[in-house]
């Protein structure tokens, strides 16, 4: 399945896209694609519903993030080996793992908005999972039966808050609109092998980042159990796993969002993003 919201901000209703590319409402089914939504049983009762007695939804619609109310918003860094070397960082033994604001999630096409203080906005697209199920120190073996489905995300960053200004990553990640996901949340039974999927990104047309998950240095099954020793996770929980080279802080010389830029990014079997870059109001 592909599932997603769609609707104003704040007001989304839950859908998913048939076969055909039509969106369909499944307000009539479920009240929303959140935490409980994702629990094994309610997607299993999502799974025996035909699309096609579900109303059709103009295509028109705004999408919104295809999972509401997120509690916690986990990053890794530094997942991809050209990437550290890029960014002149070294290859880390273990994952690097810091936190995005939930209050950064917005919709696959929303836009970016630039904080007034901003003077290095990077891109990075990466894929994210979306967890089902309560999940404490679990083995690399039971990692993936928690996941309840896979999507897009930009982790957009502000690199000088992120570098320069001392602390933690979370200062440089979390500014309204610098976490869009979707378009849509994909099952695992559509997304047979995800340490096999390609990544790409492109600015005002020209290719920046291409790549493969089989280039993580640390796969998602190693991610989600290396992550639920630490903490519990919870249904509704996303994990976005890293980003390919190719970011405008590795260009020489770098090269960072201005208003009027044009972000789009996209992944094999999970849909794409477009986003504006516009300065905050």
């Amino acid at each position: 399945m592909k599932l997603l919201r769609f609707g104003e901000r704040g007001a989304e209703r839950p859908g998913l896209l048939d076969r055909d590319g039509v969106i369909r409402d499944l307000s009539g089914v479920v009240p929303d694609i959140r935490r409980s939504t994702l629990s094994p049983a309610t997607m299993q009762e999502l799974r025996s519903v035909p699309p096609s007695t579900l109303p059709r939804v103009d295509d028109a619609v705004r999408l919104g993030p295809p999972v509401g109310d997120v509690r916690h918003f986990i990053a890794v860094g530094l997942n991809y080996t050209d990437h550290a070397i890029e960014t002149d960082t070294p290859i880390p033994d273990e994952p690097v793992i810091f936190s995005k604001a939930p209050s950064c999630i917005a919709g696959p096409n929303d836009n970016i908005i630039m904080p007034s203080a901003s003077v290095m906005l990077d891109w990075e697209v990466e894929i994210a999972v979306a967890i089902g199920e309560h999940a404490f120190e679990l083995s690399e073996k039971e990692a993936l039966t928690v996941v309840a489905g896979y999507l897009i995300s930009h982790d957009v960053s502000e690199r000088e808050s992120q570098i320069h200004r001392g602390g933690q990553w979370i200062k440089g990640k979390s500014a309204p609109s610098f976490g869009p996901l979707g378009p849509w949340l994909v099952t695992p039974d559509e997304v047979p092998d995800p340490q096999n999927l390609n990544l790409w990104l492109r600015v005002n047309g020209v290719t920046r980042q291409s790549g493969s998950t089989a280039k993580m240095i640390f796969p998602f099954r190693h991610l989600i159990s290396y992550i639920s020793q630490f903490m519990a996770l919870e249904p509704g929980d996303i994990i976005t796993t890293g980003t390919p080279h190719g970011v405008g802080l590795g260009m020489k010389p770098p090269v960072f969002l201005k208003p009027g830029d044009v972000v789009e990014l996209g992944a094999d079997g999970l849909g794409r993003q477009r986003q504006t870059v516009v300065l905050r109001e």
